[in-house]
């Protein structure tokens, strides 16, 4: 007892000794001394201490008493040092400072589920691991910020008016079905279900009639060419319909990011300053703190919180609500519960932001969810001719029955969910025919195979073609020249590719610096599988006839290749690199210059018919993925980038 004692007492005065140097030190600092000899004193008796704590409390008196210029000079005079941590060096950030940042991530990660399962042979043992995060967010301005979140609504009206446009699908499509057996799988199922194509219009009666759900995610970059000045414009990178993933951990990334830039905010003054510069341009204005008069919205300066896990719950309760209206008191006995039915992929490592979501429905809307692979619901499901109903059963004796309200698709994205081929004839294509059965149903449909087709490249790149939005907003001007401003170039590899489809084709094979300058996209979502640099010109060159004239490349016929319908061209994009720390499996993957991209999410319930209703269309949060610049494809997922938030400026 006597030794505890010692030691309290030991560590008492040793408090005591510190704070009185502490309060002479700053005294004198504050009283006496110009401000550059403040700042250097103040620092000085800081490094006196090997304390965390002490140099906390230094630190923050400093801040306290201080004018904001005087704060930053302290940091200021640090800005050209390069420490090290975990063999990583990071320009104006110190090792302590990154060492506890780490600690933050690691820890902030464990208590509130921003992480990833670990692939394992062993199903019954799951281990989970931080999720692939940027350490910091990445700047972003507030007018692109405001018009991504703007746009959100709009394009999904545009997502459900194309849904509902048979002829036009068809037509968009017609070329890239004869090369693509997915995307031609998904056009056949439409035809049949949604225009009554070879099977009659009884075949897809009660998809037709029922809920349509979006939820979207509108993919952004910052945009200036190399030959530009001024500011950076925002345009679409893609736009997702089916499977839009991460709502939930870049929620999560973003108090992550907003505690870090708070409680470390001098620390991280310069860094954070330095990536605002790479952004904005020019000189931006140190004397106020991004966090002095901030208001905790959606778009102060710092870092906004996204609503997603809010609204994204929110709109599926509302599909849900719906079809138990309709369908439940007269179609259902007492024994019958209906549920959300998540289709997902048998081997999914990125569970933890799916059950994010099933937490929020069950927690705010007491909505139940049902998780199973197409080939479960295959071997499961049930569909009711008569009625349109899902359904399948379970507990002992199959007593208790499952009516399945919302069809919410994780899976079934990529011709990989569907192993068993493509033959349902013989009924070998067991996930194709789960597709089918769960389409042709009345459960609402996220997304339906008119949502999920909207969202393929080919579709994206006719609406560049002048009139072709127009076409969904006759009435509506405005909203359609809105849509456009985000449009990067897109061209054509068809058919019907025109003269600026075929310009562009020929500035990639014949000029200096073409093949950098576009982007080649196939029919696919979920990373890893576009052609960049000398992969793209090689990949054209090999699909392409050329007929030279005289040497003069401009005037050379070029005859596309049928097999490239499936491919569309788009202009690259070169948004400002910034510094970033990236975090993986826990530990930092390095330092160094990247890119980001914004994911604006939107939501929408639109009832069925030829027209349709809307019911809720609204934005529904953000998500962030950063990258090193050097590294071309972005899928979290895939393993190319890493979740962020935007700091906004």
């Amino acid at each position: 007892m006597k030794s505890i004692n010692g030691h309290m007492s030991l560590l008492a005065t040793t408090f005591v000794i510190h704070a009185a140097v502490l309060a002479l030190a700053s005294s004198f600092a504050f009283n006496f001394l110009p401000t550059i000899t403040r700042t250097t004193t103040i620092t000085t008796t800081a490094a006196l201490f090997p304390s965390p704590f002490i140099k906390n409390i230094i630190y923050r008196a400093h801040k306290k008493y201080s004018p904001v210029q005087s704060r930053l000079q302290t940091k200021v005079l640090e800005e050209d040092t390069m420490t090290a941590f975990e063999s990583v060096q990071v320009p104006k950030i110190d090792a302590l400072t990154l060492s506890q940042m780490v600690e933050y991530a690691t820890s902030f990660s464990a208590a509130n589920g921003l992480q990833v399962e670990v692939a394992s042979a062993e199903k019954e043992q799951k281990s989970y691991v931080t999720a692939p995060i940027s350490l910091l967010p990445q700047c972003y301005p507030l007018s692109q910020f405001h018009n991504a979140i703007s746009l959100a609504a709009p394009f999904n009206e545009l997502v459900d008016r194309i849904s509902r446009d048979g002829l036009f699908l068809k037509e968009t499509l017609k070329d890239v079905r004869g090369v693509d057996e997915y995307t031609g799988k998904l056009l056949e199922l439409y035809e049949e279900i949604y225009m009554g194509e070879r099977k009659g219009m009884d075949w897809g009666k009660h998809a037709r009639s029922a809920d349509r759900l979006g939820i979207q995610r509108s993919d952004y970059m910052l945009h200036r060419s190399s030959n530009e000045q001024g500011e950076y414009s925002l345009k679409q990178v893609e736009l997702n319909t089916i499977a839009s993933s991460f709502a939930g951990l870049a929620a999560t990334v973003a108090k992550l990011h907003s505690f870090l830039t708070k409680r470390l905010d001098l620390e991280l003054a310069n860094f954070l300053h330095e990536n605002e510069v790479a952004v904005m341009g020019g000189i931006t204005d140190l004397e106020t703190s991004p966090f002095d008069d901030a208001e905790e919205d959606e778009l102060s300066k710092g870092v906004p919180q996204s609503p997603s896990m809010m609204r994204i719950p929110l709109a599926i309760a509302v599909a849900y609500s719906r079809y138990s209206e309709r369908f439940i008191p007269r179609l259902s006995t007492a024994n019958t519960v209906p549920v959300i039915l998540f289709v997902v992929q048998p081997n999914e490592t990125n569970t933890v932001d799916q059950r994010l979501l099933e937490l929020a429905l069950w927690n705010n809307h007491k909505v139940p969810v049902v998780r199973m692979s197409l080939a479960e619901v295959y071997k499961k499901m049930t569909l009711d001719e008569e009625t349109g109903r899902l359904t399948f059963e379970t507990g002992r004796n199959n007593s208790k029955k499952h009516e399945v309200a919302v069809v919410y698709f994780r899976a079934g994205y990529a011709p990989t969910d569907y192993p068993s081929g493509y033959n349902t004839k013989d009924g070998s294509g067991v996930e194709w025919l789960a597709r089918e059965r769960l389409e042709r149903s009345a459960a609402a449909k996220c997304p339906s195979l008119g949502y999920h087709l909207a969202g393929t490249k080919k579709v994206q790149q006719e609406l560049a073609r002048p009139g072709a939005v127009e076409r969904f907003f006759p009435k509506a001007g405005s909203v359609a020249a809105n849509i456009r401003t985000a449009f990067a170039g897109l061209y054509s590899l068809g058919a019907d590719a025109n003269e600026q489809d075929l310009r562009a084709v020929k500035e990639v094979l014949f000029t200096e610096g073409g093949q950098g300058r576009y982007v080649l996209k196939p029919q696919r979502e979920g990373g890893g599988y576009n052609y960049y640099g000398k992969d793209l010109a090689e990949k054209l060159g090999e699909n392409c006839t050329i007929t030279r004239s005289d040497g003069d490349n401009e005037n050379s016929d070029v005859k596309l290749s049928p097999s490239l319908s499936e491919f569309i061209l788009m202009e690259r994009l070169f948004p400002p690199q910034q510094r970033a720390i990236l975090l993986r499996n826990g530990k930092v993957e390095g330092t160094g210059m990247t890119i980001s991209e914004l994911g604006c999410f939107g939501t929408i319930v639109a009832s069925g018919g030829d027209t349709g209703e809307v019911i809720l269309n609204e934005y529904a949060g953000f998500l962030l993925r950063t990258k090193f610049s050097g590294v071309d494809e972005g899928g979290v997922a895939s393993g190319f980038a890493t979740l962020s938030s935007p700091f906004i400026c």
